[in-house]
């Protein structure tokens, strides 16, 4: 069965007033997670470990060198913290076995730090290095919603329409917004934890998906709670959305993302794959999220199944430009940034959920884990501070995505009053 776009009039509208409610859940392991952490704790056999330091430092402006009213926010980023930093994320990786990660830090007044450790490909131990290309998995979400919102700001939509203005046959669709999807409120079922979907991915995880088949999915089971009632982390939101987006600029979400948001933005090396190739060169990704629950190469999986909620690729030096761009509104007027950055609670402590963005002690933006790969990327506005962190493995250390481990130790050390910290929580069974 196809979920048809329906007739929607063009009409001039402003965003308006947020979305209620709280509460939350997260992914299955294969999908693009808002991960939980937790501390680290008995160390596992030490592995290979490169460190490859970034000569050219970023070009900053005036404006941007002059120091941050930041009150000890960021520390300065000295030889001595930098010594510190190698050892934490060496720890990490031997802890959680991971094969190769990339960690970039910066901030006005003080200082840079972009290294590269262990290997991109474990077939023939080539290193980390900061040029490759890795999947980006549910930062895609990012996107996907900063083109919803442009449309928003071009007067298209608004943010209180409701779905079914746009997409036939979703269930409460004459009562879910457009904000709620954004907002992870919802109560739409989420077809990643959809028990035929995760057979069908994982047996044949190199098959094509189509929008419409997700969302198959999804509407073949009832609601979990009415929209606005609560907070629940869905992949099926963000489907919507993009076939929103496509409905109402007349263009595939791709070509949308990638002439107002992508190229917009700089970012020469993101991409909304259109197949399941990768440019090169690339980092190889390793997940155990398989059939067989064995250690796989993902990296040539079809991540078409995840599409606007998490298939796009991107490199280190992209992610550090869109960090900015996410969380100050460069590409929205400041009145939809406003709306976007209206973060309402989760029940994961520490931790607020806006429009395609998150807000975890501070820190603001969004992970990604699409099997064999995450990510995190976050900007901290008191500091002026970006951290991104991509790795090549999404499988996880005592409950805890990767990435977030690797959050945490760094953001203890540079900014200890912002500690990137998210609980480790129950995936829900389905």
């Amino acid at each position: 069965m196809r979920y048809p776009h329906t007739h929607a009039p063009s009409r001039r509208r402003h965003a308006s007033s947020p979305a209620h409610g709280p509460s939350r859940a997260r992914w299955r392991r294969v999908c693009v997670v808002l991960a939980a952490t937790g501390m680290l704790a008995v160390p596992l056999s030490a592995g290979t470990a490169f460190s490859t330091p970034v000569a050219a430092p970023a070009v900053h402006s005036a404006a941007e060198l002059a120091p941050a009213a930041s009150n000890g926010a960021f520390v300065e980023l000295t030889p001595a913290v930098e010594a510190r930093l190698d050892t934490a994320v060496q720890q990490v990786m031997r802890e959680a076995q991971v094969p190769g990660v990339m960690v970039s830090l910066s901030a006005p007044g003080k200082g840079e730090y972009v290294k590269t450790f262990g290997v991109a490909d474990k077939a023939n131990n080539a290193p980390m290095d900061t040029d490759l290309y890795l999947r980006i998995g549910s930062e895609t979400k990012t996107f996907t919603v900063t083109a919803m919102l442009e449309l928003v700001d071009q007067g298209e939509l608004g943010l209180d329409d409701t779905i079914g203005e746009y997409v036939a046959g979703v269930p409460n669709g004459d009562r879910i917004t457009l904000r709620q999807l954004a907002g992870m409120r919802s109560g739409l079922f989420n077809y990643s934890e959809d028990e035929n979907f995760f057979k069908a991915l994982t047996t044949d995880p190199e098959r094509p998906f189509t929008p419409e088949q997700l969302l198959d999915y999804s509407f073949k089971h009832p609601v979990n709670f009415q929209p606005g009632a609560e907070f629940e982390y869905c992949n099926t939101n963000l489907i919507l959305l993009g076939l929103v987006v496509e409905k109402v600029s007349g263009q595939p979400l791709h070509q949308f993302i990638e002439e107002n948001v992508t190229e917009p933005a700089g970012l020469r090396h993101t991409i909304f794959p259109t197949d399941a190739a990768i440019p090169s060169p690339h980092a190889h990704g390793y997940t155990n999220q398989t059939a067989t629950g064995k250690v796989e190469d993902s990296t040539n999986w079809d991540p078409s199944w995840a599409w606007a909620a998490g298939a796009m690729i991107s490199d280190l030096r992209d992610l550090r430009a869109w960090a900015r761009v996410l969380a100050t509104g460069t590409l929205l007027t400041p009145e939809t940034q406003a709306e976007r950055l209206k973060v309402l609670p989760t029940n994961i402590p520490g931790a607020d959920y806006g429009l395609g963005i998150f807000d975890v002690q501070g820190w603001i933006g969004h992970n990604g884990s699409l099997p064999g790969y995450e990510s995190l990327t976050v900007y901290l506005p008191e500091a002026r501070a970006t951290m991104v962190v991509m790795l090549n493995t999404d499988i996880p250390h005592d409950g805890s995505e990767p990435s977030t481990l690797f959050g945490q130790a760094i953001t203890k050390i540079v900014s200890p009053d912002h500690v990137y910290n998210l609980p480790v929580t129950p995936t829900p069974k389905t």
